[in-house]
């Protein structure tokens, strides 16, 4: 059953609720597996889950394709939780043998937000367990202090901990909502799954992740930021090219901002986040804000965390390797999370004690984006995804992302600001540079605005694409060699899968 939510009335101050995807099809967790209910490839779903539930839902996989799905806890606006609150996901066979999961955490922020775990069935993952086709079970549960059983279960799986902006550390909220009467503890929570399936390979290849890649720290960006809005959820994320960004209406304190970025084979994605400073307040919130990036199939690979004090601050990603098939080899939850080609989310959380000290008014938040290397081909897919293009970059998504315009996806979030002010080079080949699509609106502008006649207008365009294709030459020059070669960062704020 498909349905459509109504939007609450919001008072000024109140940070914008999670926009679940429209699309999303209501369903109802089963407490055992006889009565679960069948979730299908390529859908979204909006669910429920209270507290110290522990929820199944059926799959029907094949012995071909690889299965993702996630799962979003949402608490609603202001709840209480603790730090090691969350959500675990995990993928069971018939037998109970687990193939994989993972977990969510609120983390050090303290803040009720919504937190994104994964889990997958990967064939050749393991020789004995979940290669079969047949039926599964997706098993979702909330863990931590404020479940009867989450102070256990919420640290033993192996060492797993946090995810989506996460530490795993241990502690409570100021609030106390580390027992059962805190105020979030008691809530329900809203649930958004994601099932993704990704199909086979030809034969042959790496079964090895790179070991290393250049992982210096890139050129940074110039010029004036463009104005884009992000979204409240990942269906609704604002889409953004490499440029500097700044958003619409900035960020309140307990608000979570989501922004995509399409990512194709062989090439590298940096991201910086910048809190401004604001006036008014004084004192200092420890983890005030969090930048979380996930890939394709909404899986955690890497977060930042920054203080405040009411200066400006910003969040930079440690670098990452050039999106790859073979990463998914690696036993570094970052390198293997950069797997797939396709649109990569960046989710920016202020926290809620930020009010406490500097008011509710929105703080300005800008995002710097660089997606470096040539485009390159992918692993040879033996058919589509589920969903169609999940693992991709069209030119459709390249379009979308420098226009500012939603994908079927998403929503059409419009950019208002100068155009062609992105500044920095294009990104070779493919997803990239801002800077040549910003003088192609500058050109567009010029023309709609200006009413130019037929002959300035062949000029033009023969001006901008000389500039194009000298830009476009200057980007294929092979790129200086670093010496970096990667450091695990595995567990740097907690975040780890499991098998």
């Amino acid at each position: 059953m498909t349905t459509t939510q109504p939007v609450p009335a919001l008072a000024a101050d109140e940070p914008t609720p999670y926009s679940y995807a429209e699309d999303a099809t209501t369903v109802d967790g089963s407490t055992g597996t006889t009565q679960a209910v069948r979730l299908t490839p390529g859908r979204t779903y909006r669910s429920a889950i209270g507290p110290g539930e522990k929820l199944y839902y059926r799959l029907d996989l094949d012995a071909v394709a690889n299965a993702y799905v996630s799962g979003t806890a949402v608490p609603a606006a202001g709840a209480s939780v603790a730090s090691s609150d969350g959500l675990r996901v995990s993928i069971e066979d018939v037998d109970a043998h687990r193939c994989s999961y993972g977990n969510a955490r609120f983390g050090p922020t303290r803040s009720a937000h919504p937190v994104t775990a994964w889990a997958s069935r990967e064939i050749g993952a393991d020789e004995y367990m979940c290669q079969a086709a047949g039926a599964y079970y997706l098993v979702v549960e909330r863990v931590g202090p404020s479940t009867s059983s989450g102070a256990s279960s919420g640290l033993s799986s192996g060492g797993s901990s946090g995810a989506s902006g996460t530490s795993g550390a241990s502690g409570t909220s100021s609030s106390g909502s580390s027992g059962s009467g805190g105020r979030g503890a008691g809530q329900e929570w809203g649930l958004e799954l994601g099932y993704a399936w990704e199909p086979g390979v030809k034969k042959g290849g790496s079964t090895a992740a790179p070991e290393t890649w250049n992982s210096a720290s890139p050129e940074p960006l110039r010029g004036d930021p463009e104005r884009r809005r992000g979204g409240s959820g990942f269906a609704s994320a604002g889409p953004l090219a490499q440029g500097i960004w700044q958003d619409d209406t900035g960020i309140k304190a307990g608000e979570t901002r989501y922004y995509k970025v399409p990512v194709d084979w062989g090439q590298q994605l940096h991201a910086t986040a910048e809190l401004g400073s604001t006036t008014g307040g004084e004192g200092y919130v420890g983890n005030a804000l969090v930048m979380s990036l996930y890939n394709p199939a909404r899986g955690l690979v890497d977060d930042a965390l920054v203080n405040y004090r009411g200066e400006q601050r910003s969040a930079t990603l440690d670098p990452l390797p050039p999106v790859a098939y073979d990463n998914r080899y690696s036993l570094d939850d970052e390198v293997s999370g950069m797997r797939f080609a396709g649109w990569y989310y960046l989710a920016v959380h202020l926290g809620s004690a930020v009010a406490e000290r500097f008011g509710e008014k929105p703080i300005g938040l800008t995002l710097r984006i660089r997606v470096s290397g040539r485009a390159e081909s992918g692993p040879g897919y033996l058919g589509p995804a589920e969903p169609r293009g999940a693992f991709e970059v069209t030119d459709q998504d390249r379009e979308a992302a420098e226009t500012g315009t939603g994908t079927e996806t998403g929503d059409t979030l419009e950019g208002g600001g100068e155009a062609g002010s992105s500044g920095g080079e294009e990104s070779a080949g493919a997803s990239g540079g801002s800077t040549i699509s910003g003088d192609r609106r500058l050109a567009m502008t010029a023309v709609a605005a200006g009413g130019i006649g037929t002959g300035s207008l062949l000029v033009l365009t023969l001006v901008l694409w000389t500039l194009v294709a000298r830009r476009r030459a200057a980007s294929e020059r092979p790129a200086a060699p670093s010496g970096g070669g990667r450091a695990s960062r595995r567990g740097r704020h907690g975040s780890s899968r499991g098998r």
